[in-house]
């Protein structure tokens, strides 16, 4: 009698999975919390898996709120990859609807303290969730993704492992590049609007100045501004860096204070050109960087 009802448990939820995967026209319904999930899983999942991002391009994705059709979206969909803690609609829905379908990426890396802008040399004892702008931790995730996709997948599993292998080998290029071209710089502090840069400060060896904290949309003290001016003029800052999705009203504010000027870091968190992708984005990033600190390697 247990066996029986195994078996029929076993079908009904290959049944399931048959009926998710006609609706996407064969491929793996995969969704995706946010622009560089999304990337990653296209890369690892190649034309075997369809994907849906969450978070529309250019909106900023701390704060997306989900629509009934995404959070079904995210119920129908075999894997829901996301970063918990960076996006609670998403965090919610996921615990809420699809605890078996998700795939929480932070278990795969070893994440950072978020840094406290306000008191330097100090961290939040929350985690950093900008992880993928580490190209090696990225390439990490790819790994653990192809490892989840085989689970889910295991008839293709080899091409999971083996597009996940070769998107390892890109990104550790794209590493020896960043480390190449920042190892000799004339000034290793970089000023950004918020800390989103921790993990690319961290592994290349740079000193992460940020006017506000974690939260994008943070409003930093007079006080703040005028220890960041101060400190960029010390060292000599001939940048203050922006981002694409952020407002750049507070680092012209200290760019003219200091007598430097303004300039976009992208943080990756969602595109605004539909020709960009990851690593267009970061070579941009890595030309900004390099002009910005004086590096002549």
């Amino acid at each position: 009698m247990m066996r029986r009802l195994l078996a029929l448990l076993l079908a009904l939820a290959a049944l399931a999975g048959c009926g998710a995967r006609a609706q996407a026209g064969g491929r793996l319904p995969i969704v995706a919390a946010f622009y560089p999930l999304q990337f990653v899983s296209e890369r690892v999942g190649g034309d075997l898996v369809r994907v849906t991002n969450l978070t529309k391009p250019g909106a900023e994705p701390h704060d997306v709120e989900l629509s009934p059709r995404q959070v079904a979206q995210i119920v129908d969909a075999q894997v829901a990859v996301y970063l918990h803690g960076f996006q609670p609609a998403v965090d919610e829905a996921i615990t809420q609807n699809a605890r078996e379908q998700g795939y929480d990426v932070s278990g795969a890396v070893t994440l950072l303290h978020a840094e406290d802008a306000e008191h330097e040399g100090h961290e939040h004892g929350s985690a950093d969730p900008h992880v993928w702008l580490d190209p090696l931790r990225l390439a990490e995730i790819g790994d653990h993704l192809a490892q989840r996709l085989s689970e889910t997948d295991p008839a293709h599993a080899a091409g999971y492992t083996a597009r996940a292998a070769a998107l390892h080998r890109q990104l550790t290029e794209l590493d020896a590049e960043f480390a190449a071209r920042l190892g000799s710089c004339q000034r290793r502090e970089l000023v950004t609007s918020h800390t989103a840069f921790h993990y690319l400060a961290d592994r290349y060896h740079l000193t992460q100045v940020g006017i506000t904290g974690v939260d994008p949309e943070a409003e930093p003290s007079p006080r703040r501004l005028a220890e960041v001016a101060a400190q960029a003029r010390a060292h000599g800052t001939t940048t203050i860096f922006f981002e694409t999705l952020v407002s750049p009203k507070v680092a012209e504010t200290i760019a003219r204070e200091a007598g430097a000027t303004t300039a976009v870091l992208d943080p990756l968190e969602g595109l605004t050109d539909p020709d960009a992708d990851y690593f267009s984005v970061m070579r941009a990033n890595l030309a900004a960087l390099t002009t910005a600190l004086g590096c002549y390697s």
